[in-house]
């Protein structure tokens, strides 16, 4: 089927009918199998899922990374083992890697093992940051050894990616070993630690953080002041 053929284009601005979207999921055309997936946002996770199903495995790669995307926004008991499944045996890096960050979105903790292990096991670091942050998203302590051994990588994003993350399980245990970053020469690194700071009340996190609000970087500044009003209510762990 042509794009011109296609029911949805024939009425720009229209939001396609389910049939329409079934019918654009089969095209020939991979524009019209990606914006089907794109149609999908609004439908009702039960009536989605099955139309997912027909392009998880797309020749398109972007048509089937949203296809994968899509399944960590459209929660059914069918999302997680799927999702499980392209993120350990997938041949393509950029899509075991959407469905590890896929994982984070569903707030399952079930993923926290399956995540873990495919964070020491995949050689890609795509894969290793997009585990890295979904363990972050899920929020469970069950994260922080790997969280801090993400911390020795080579790769600066996953520097990034773990701090964050030890930021949103609130592991103030962690806060020594992630100051080493407050002069990273990578600023993005730095104001990942000013923002994960403001999650983790200690007195060396204060001082931390007013040092970080001079940074000659704006946006490490700005996020160190915001975490430090942050912290202004929260009560301090003083062996912190």
């Amino acid at each position: 089927m042509s794009e011109s053929e296609t029911p949805a284009a024939n009425y720009p601005g229209v939001s396609p009918s389910l049939a329409e979207v079934a019918v654009m999921l089969e095209s020939a055309n991979s524009r019209d199998r990606l914006l089907g997936v794109v149609a999908l946002k609004d439908v009702a996770a039960e009536e989605a899922v099955p139309l997912i199903k027909k392009v998880l495995k797309d020749e398109n790669l972007q048509v089937k990374g949203m296809a994968v995307f899509a399944l960590g926004l459209k929660q059914t008991p069918e999302c997680y083992p799927l999702l499980i499944e392209i993120m350990a045996n997938d041949p393509d890096y950029s899509i075991r890697a959407g469905a590890a960050g896929a994982l984070g979105y569903l707030e399952d903790n079930r993923a926290i093992e399956p995540l873990i292990r495919i964070f020491y096991e995949d050689t890609d670091w795509l894969v290793r940051f997009s585990a890295a942050v979904s363990l972050g998203n899920l929020k469970d302590r069950r994260a922080r050894d790997a969280l801090l051994q993400a911390l020795e990588s080579d790769e600066v994003v996953l520097h990034q990616a773990a701090i964050a993350a030890l930021g949103e399980i609130g592991d103030t245990d962690s806060v020594e070993a992630i100051l080493r970053f407050a002069q990273a020469p990578d600023w993005l690194v730095r104001q990942r630690l000013a923002e994960a700071l403001g999650n983790l009340p200690s007195k060396k996190t204060v001082a931390a953080l007013k040092f970080l609000e001079k940074d000659s970087h704006s946006h490490v500044s700005a996020a160190a002041t915001i975490s430090l009003q942050r912290l202004a209510d929260k009560p301090v762990a003083p062996s912190a």
